[in-house]
This record gives structure tokens, C-alpha cells and sequence, in this order.
């Protein structure tokens, strides 16, 4: 794996920046992004080009219903189903979100849905909790005991309803009732694992842009900010937590993108993974530490720095925590033991 980025990928990443960069409104920054190909990256490019745009989706803050479209398109693309629904999907003109896994532990694929075939076709019934943007998704891809389907969120038989949550994160919960789908599309545990790695791994380049923005942020307001008459960045104290902040992000980018990598090659990269779950982790501290060199300003909503620590929790969460990262890594050393 190459650590620094050749030209093309800085061309991605700098492309990348400078649509999400502009103000548009939502409906508006959508297009754009389909315009500049994005939810085609999977496609035309590779994971790693996914990575790039995570990358400065997490920095700019990127709506999570673009993130939840391109799990769904990665799911669509890799386990095989939603034929009909991918080149939609990969062009933009297409909502989608995902329901692979237990939101609590990205490891557990238990199907989620019971499917029944009668004379009319398949059905699906069942619940899928905590699917982020199913309320704007027009497909979900979800699992079942027959395979993985690609449902309608039209279709006769489903009730979505929202689910509190942290930060104002768009999940619901998805009620199918004898659910009419396509054939589902057999696969193996090992293709559900890594399609489920491949989401926790690029929602880890999504954190490692949040952190990049916030230490940005923090560096910046440190300068200009006075205690005692001079800078507060020009104490020690605050140049040590500074500095922190730096070690932490550049761990967790850097584990992040060796496990898209990985899993990019082909593999289900586990160990790689949870390695970069639990040093993804770690951006939830960096947004705190920016809250304390921000001083009352860091808790005052109006700044935004709120909205990149509420980001930090929810997307350090879904799909394991470190705890929980740490179980998938242990298992995996016993396993090759």
C-alpha cells in the first residue's frame, strides 16, 4: 500500500473537495456530485477512490444520505442483487441505504428478514433496525435467510419510522409485511463480512476527515485566541494537546486506509479492520480536545464545532465501537493462531 498519494488521487481528492466545498442547496450539491461521478467511483475506480471522497466528506460534512448511497451501491455492485437499481444508483438518479448487519456489531450478519416464495414471487418479512436515510432511500439493500434482496421502499408492506438518536442522525426503523422482492441472491458469510468491513472502513476515512477539519479549526483558533496577553497556541499545554490531536489523526487515517486497501484486494481484511475501527475511535477525543482549546466557544452551537463531535460519535459507533473492534481482532489472532 502506497502511504503517500500519487497525482490521480490527489486530482480525486482535491475534485472532491471543491464540490462539497461549494454552497448549494441540498437537491443542488446532489447533482453535483453526480455530475462529477461520485457515486460511480466504485465502478469506474477503486475502494480506495471511495476513501478519497469519505475522506473529504467527513472534513466538509457531507449529508449522510450521499454515505448511505454508495454502501448501498457497494452492496448492490459486490453481493450481486438490486440489478435494476445499480446503474441508478450509480449515476445519482437513485437513493439507497443498507441493512447488512447488527448496528451494534458489524460482525453479527445474521439475516435480518425471513423470505417465503409462494406463486406470486418472493416476500419478505420482518424488522431492520437503525437503517440510516431509509425515509429518503429508494432502495434497500437488506439481508435475508434465502440471500441478500434489493427492496423498493415503495413497494406495499413497509413502515419506516424514526428512531432517536445522537446527534440528530437520520435512522429509522424498517417494518417489511409480506414485502414483495426480486429473487434474493445467495451469498456466503465471508461476502457479507467484507462488504460489512468495507462500510466500517470507509466510515472510518469519514471520521479521519472530520478530525482533519476539526484540528484545522482548532490550530487556527488558537492562534488568534489571547490568554495573558499572547496566543494560547504559544503554550506549551496547548501545543501538547495539539500535537496529541496530530499523532491520533494520522494512526487513524492511516489504518483506515490500509484496511480499504485490503479490502480492496479482494479480502475481508478483518484484523485490518479492527485495527482501524479502534484508532478511528480516537477521533471522538480529538473533537473533545478541540471543544477544551476552544475554550466557551467550543460549546457555543453557533461555531459548528458541535456538528463535527456529534459526526465523530454517531460514525464511531454504528457497526462496533473500539470494545467491540477489539473482540473482532482477538478472534481473528485466535483464529490464525
Amino acid at each position: 500500500m502506497r502511504v503517500i498519494p500519487n497525482e490521480d488521487e490527489r486530482d480525486l481528492a482535491a475534485m472532491c473537495r471543491s464540490v462539497l466545498a461549494a454552497e448549494l442547496e441540498p437537491d443542488a450539491q446532489w447533482k453535483a456530485l453526480a455530475d462529477a461521478g461520485v457515486f460511480g467511483l466504485l465502478g469506474d475506480g477503486s475502494l480506495s477512490d471511495v476513501g478519497i471522497f469519505c475522506v473529504e466528506a467527513g472534513r466538509a460534512l457531507c449529508p449522510s444520505a450521499v454515505r448511505s448511497t454508495l454502501h448501498a451501491t457497494l452492496a448492490c455492485s459486490w453481493l450481486g442483487v438490486g440489478e435494476d437499481w445499480l446503474p441508478r444508483l450509480t449515476i445519482g438518479e437513485a437513493r439507497g441505504t443498507y441493512a447488512l448487519f447488527d448496528p451494534r456489531d458489524a460482525s453479527d450478519v445474521t439475516p435480518l428478514l425471513r423470505a417465503s416464495r409462494d406463486v406470486e414471487g418472493w416476500r419478505v418479512n420482518g424488522v431492520a433496525k437503525v437503517v440510516a436515510d431509509a425515509d429518503v432511500a429508494e432502495v434497500i439493500v437488506t439481508t435475508t435467510d434465502a440471500g441478500v434482496v434489493a427492496v423498493d421502499t415503495a413497494a406495499s408492506g413497509i413502515a419506516i419510522e424514526p428512531v432517536p438518536l445522537m446527534g440528530g442522525f437520520p435512522a429509522f426503523t424498517v417494518r417489511f409485511d409480506d414485502v414483495v422482492v426480486d429473487e434474493p441472491s445467495a451469498v456466503d458469510d465471508l461476502q457479507l463480512r467484507r462488504a460489512a468491513n468495507a462500510t466500517v472502513a470507509l466510515d472510518n476515512l469519514d471520521l479521519a476527515g472530520v478530525g482533519e477539519a476539526v484540528i484545522a479549526r482548532t490550530v487556527e483558533y488558537t492562534t488568534v485566541r489571547e490568554q495573558f496577553g499572547r496566543p494560547i497556541a504559544s503554550f506549551q499545554a496547548a501545543q501538547h494537546i495539539v500535537a496529541d490531536m496530530h499523532i491520533a489523526l494520522a494512526a487513524a487515517r492511516l489504518a483506515a486506509h490500509s484496511a480499504v486497501f485490503r479490502i480492496g484486494q479482494g479480502g475481508a481484511a478483518t484484523r485490518e479492520t479492527a485495527i482501524a475501527r479502534m484508532r478511528a475511535a480516537q477521533v471522538k477525543k480529538i473533537t473533545l480536545d478541540a471543544h477544551q482549546l476552544h475554550g466557551g466557544m467550543g460549546y457555543v452551537v453557533e461555531t459548528g464545532l458541535h456538528l463535527f463531535s456529534e459526526r465523530a460519535r454517531v460514525l464511531s459507533t454504528v457497526g462496533g465501537g473500539a470494545d467491540i473492534a477489539a473482540a473482532w481482532l482477538e478472534e481473528e489472532m485466535n483464529w490464525t493462531e
